[in-house]
């Protein structure tokens, strides 16, 4: 019996694996030098991680999780964001005690959700994201949504706008639920059931209704900004500033309160212009979220981006030429004695820290090419009975069809200079 892949799952092979190891090495590089350090936290968690962190009053904890009892009983769910884990890391670490403030924490890695799949969206998915934890400033909270901007125009997607609203402070919040309430009780009967429950739990939830009816009503609704008190405003308007004196251009959106209960004071999403799939990313500030889960009262502010998200919009704006993980060399030898050459060559290739494979049985001229087109290498080096005989390599360039001889002894300087020249054409 074939055994297929679970619903909402999907193999990343090929070309989809290359983007992702591509998109998360500049992530890596990105984080490395805005100053923040790796951490990796278990897929699994104790749920009331979740539910405490996450917010009762969100879809995910009402409808998403993935939670079971191990075999001690004990409630377990698979991650649905990677936020709450890293704030459970500095408690249990202390790492807020015997390190600088502010924490900066950058993550890779799986997440869990059960909701229906469509483009650019699975039940497991793969999120990028940063944490900085331990200073309240404008300058932090306008550093990350700098660099996730920078990280879409790194990768390649220069046609992204960035949403910003700003939840305020405590007082903000507390009169603008109370706006809320009494502007959509006078509706709820019409709106969904989500809706109507969000109404008793959290009003703000009401705004991040995807329901095209509802979507009308929450148009009238009453806007954050009438509500921010004079310090809530002036900090929001500070981070406005400082993004704009550096390049980044905002745009304000009355209705961003994000997915997640947590979050407190400035919220914000990254949007392709000329694509309708949603947010690619984005994040916010949040007070209480340490503490509520142990901590001390440390606020912090972060952002994630889904990387299925990204690959779904970089394949529909490039197409079949997205760039390529392929081969520097591929090695053909055609004699039994060549193949020898060749294992000796791909090592020596391989330590040069250029990539290299070839053949270890006999095939024909025309197969090997072949092998060589498909893995998309740059180079494929032939070696036969006369490259033996004269100890030499012939060298054939597989994009220009250019073909040289080299010596053998020449490789070790040759073969890398080659793929450097190489390199710097592609790039002009």
């Amino acid at each position: 019996m074939e055994i297929n892949p679970v619903k909402g799952t999907h193999d990343i092979i090929g070309e989809e694996a290359d983007v992702y190891f591509n998109l998360e090495m500049a992530a890596r590089m990105l984080a490395d030098i805005f100053g923040y350090k790796e951490m990796r936290t278990p897929i699994i968690e104790h749920s009331p991680l979740f539910v405490r962190s996450v917010g009762e009053s969100s879809d995910i904890v009402t409808k998403e999780m993935y939670t079971f009892l191990d075999k001690g009983n004990r409630e377990i769910t698979l991650r649905p964001e990677m936020t709450a884990g890293v704030m459970r890391s500095i408690v249990s670490n202390k790492l807020y005690a015997t390190n600088d403030l502010p924490l900066k924490y950058f993550y890779f890695g799986p997440c869990f959700r059960y909701e229906r799949p469509q483009a650019g969206r699975y039940r497991q998915f793969h999120q990028f994201g940063i944490e900085q934890v331990g200073v309240k400033n404008e300058y932090e909270d306008a550093e990350v949504v700098l660099l996730g901007k920078r990280f879409l125009e790194i990768i390649g997607l220069q046609n992204v706008k960035v949403l910003i609203n700003t939840l305020g402070d405590q007082q903000s919040r507390d009169d603008y639920r109370i706006a809320l309430k009494e502007y959509f009780a006078k509706h709820i009967d019409n709106m969904c059931e989500d809706c109507k429950r969000r109404l008793e739990i959290n009003p703000l939830r009401i705004l991040d209704c995807k329901v095209p009816e509802d979507q009308e009503i929450i148009k009238n609704a009453p806007k954050m900004k009438d509500y921010l008190s004079v310090e809530a405003k002036v900090y929001f308007e500070k981070v406005i500033s400082i993004l704009q004196n550096v390049g980044v251009t905002v745009e304000q959106d009355d209705t961003l309160v994000r997915g997640l209960d947590y979050y407190t004071g400035i919220v914000f999403e990254y949007h392709d212009i000329n694509d309708e799939i949603g947010a690619l990313g984005g994040g916010g500030h949040y007070k209480n979220l340490l503490k509520e889960i142990g901590g001390p009262d440390l606020e912090g502010v972060g952002l994630s981006f889904g990387e299925e998200r990204l690959y779904y919009v970089i394949k529909k704006i490039l197409g079949d030429d997205i760039p390529s993980n392929g081969l520097d060399y591929y090695v053909m030898g055609m004699t039994e004695e060549a193949i020898n050459t060749n294992f000796d060559l791909k090592d020596k290739i391989r330590s040069l820290g250029l990539s290299a494979d070839g053949n270890n049985e006999i095939k024909s001229f025309k197969a090997l090419f072949k092998i060589a087109t498909r893995k998309k290498a740059k180079f494929a080096i032939i070696i036969g009975d006369d490259e033996l005989k004269d100890k030499k390599l012939t060298v054939k360039n597989l994009k220009s069809q250019e073909q040289t001889t080299i010596s053998l002894e020449d490789a070790e300087r040759m073969l890398p200079s080659m793929i450097e020249e190489y390199n710097n054409n592609e790039g002009e």
